[in-house]
């Protein structure tokens, strides 16, 4: 039996009997899209299938490094941090290659703690675009850093001199790619057994640095297939004894790790609405007012698009990010690339997202900036022709410089708490700014350097 087939609670159990498991993999991403889980007893498992688990609701209440936020209030310690409820998904189930027979389960949060619950907003978000007969078709590109380093060694030298896994300036290269083909195999074959299969996977510019793009897929399986890959991609490669960073940007020698999302839509009966021979670059006027949407709702979407203090170090100009809410014709300059096509290829590009960020929050916000330009009929601003970096926009179409900066405008946005909801809106920008305050505690080593004798 495959996990393939796997599609309700009793197809789960009779897998989990077929292979006598023991135990399962249970796991749910939180807010910053860390997968967080346990083993869990078959028995139990299969009782949860029905019921649902508790998990302690302090993921919803931490940051990446386990500190409490302080100023959260779903949950603290006036709650006594109690057990949130997880429903598991038993559609989710896939095969851990990496430890033998394992199956694995995503789970997501269910009752008060859905409303915090990264896969929550974006499933209502879709239901959203179901509701007026739309169907979403999207995919995830990465950027990533690979090195011959360990956890150990990392922490050992203090996050610098690191060894890249291969040398110098080689983007695309066939000759990368086939010296070290046994470690692009392996991560081939993992995607292809837990079902987030890559479209292309290369060498990019720069010392040790991939890109893989995953397969699009319909709805909320994309986000699924992209959270997965950024999770157990790191876990293959450490397992050879090294280590990748989804970081935005870890050096300022090198370009930033993107995290770009390519989408269209279907209506209910699978007709591609972006798509338009009679137009202009067949750009049907449902693409234009969904990128219009994008283009307008950008700046008080940022935070979840760019979510970490280290985000912005991206979005400089130069550096093939875009630092304000353009939007052009296959133009990889802007922030918004639309991509004429066939009606099964037309598409846009949404660039401005980094490596870093949740993918259930970028959909999320790509999915709700498109809806809104639909429903108010947005029309695009300043069409680029050329090099975006150089040109002048209006001011209200700059983006946020910084993340403090940004969760302001999300949290000032009416239309983010009309399609996120205002629990979540209230809570995720309080997080950022959480981050933004521990930043401010730090001393860097620039201020040491630059201040410490001569001020």
């Amino acid at each position: 039996m495959s996990t393939l087939t796997v599609k309700d609670k009793q197809t789960a159990r009779k897998l989990v009997e077929q292979r006598r498991l023991r135990h399962v993999k249970v796991g749910i991403f939180d807010i910053d899209g860390v997968l967080r889980g346990k083993y869990m007893s078959a028995k139990k498992f299969c009782a949860s299938l029905d019921k649902g688990f508790g998990f302690c609701d302090v993921i919803l209440g931490w940051d990446i490094r386990d500190q409490l936020y302080d100023r959260a209030t779903y949950t603290g310690w006036h709650t006594g941090y109690p057990d949130a409820n997880v429903r598991i998904l038993p559609e989710t189930c896939r095969e851990l290659p990496l430890e033998d027979d394992m199956l694995f389960f995503l789970g997501e949060f269910s009752g008060a703690a859905e409303a915090l619950c990264p896969r929550g907003v974006l499933r209502r978000v879709l239901q959203r675009a179901a509701g007026l007969g739309l169907e979403i078709v999207s995919g995830f590109e990465y950027e990533f850093f690979v090195f011959d380093e360990t956890p150990q060694s990392i922490q050992r030298k203090h996050y610098q001199n690191l060894q890249p896994f291969t040398p110098g300036e080689f983007g695309y290269s066939v000759l990368r790619n086939s010296a070290e083909s046994e470690l692009y195999q392996a991560l081939l074959q993992l995607a292809e057994t837990m079902d987030f299969p890559l479209e292309g996977l290369h060498e990019e510019t720069g010392p040790g640095v991939l890109e893989a793009a995953l397969a699009c897929d319909r709805g909320i399986a994309s986000a699924d297939k992209a959270a997965l890959f950024k999770t157990f991609t790191k876990i293959a490669l450490q397992k050879h004894d090294k280590m990748a960073t989804f970081m935005a940007k870890w050096s300022p020698d090198y370009p930033g790790q993107s995290g770009h999302l390519h989408l269209s839509i279907t209506d209910s009966k699978g007709q591609a609405l972006f798509h338009d021979p009679g137009q202009a670059d067949n750009i049907s006027p449902a693409m234009h007012h969904f990128a219009a949407g994008l283009q307008r709702k950008m700046p008080e979407f940022l935070a979840l698009v760019a979510p970490t203090i280290n985000s912005y170090r991206r979005l400089v100009p130069g550096f093939w990010a875009p630092t304000h809410a353009s939007v052009g014709i296959d133009n990889r300059t802007c922030a918004i690339r639309l991509i004429p096509g066939s009606a099964a290829s037309q598409r846009l590009e949404y660039r401005i997202g980094a490596a870093d960020a949740n993918p259930y929050l970028v959909l999320a916000a790509v999915v709700a900036s498109g809806l809104w330009g639909l429903e108010h009929q947005a029309t695009i601003e300043q069409l680029v022709d050329g090099n975006a970096y150089v040109q002048d926009f209006p001011e209200h179409l700059s983006l946020p410089q910084t993340l403090w900066e940004a969760a302001q405008r999300l949290r000032q946005s009416d239309t983010a708490r009309d399609y996120l909801g205002q629990e979540f809106v209230e809570h995720f920008a309080s997080t950022r700014e959480w981050e933004e305050r521990e930043f401010r505690k730090a001393i860097t080593q620039w201020e040491l350097e630059r201040y410490f004798e001569i001020i």
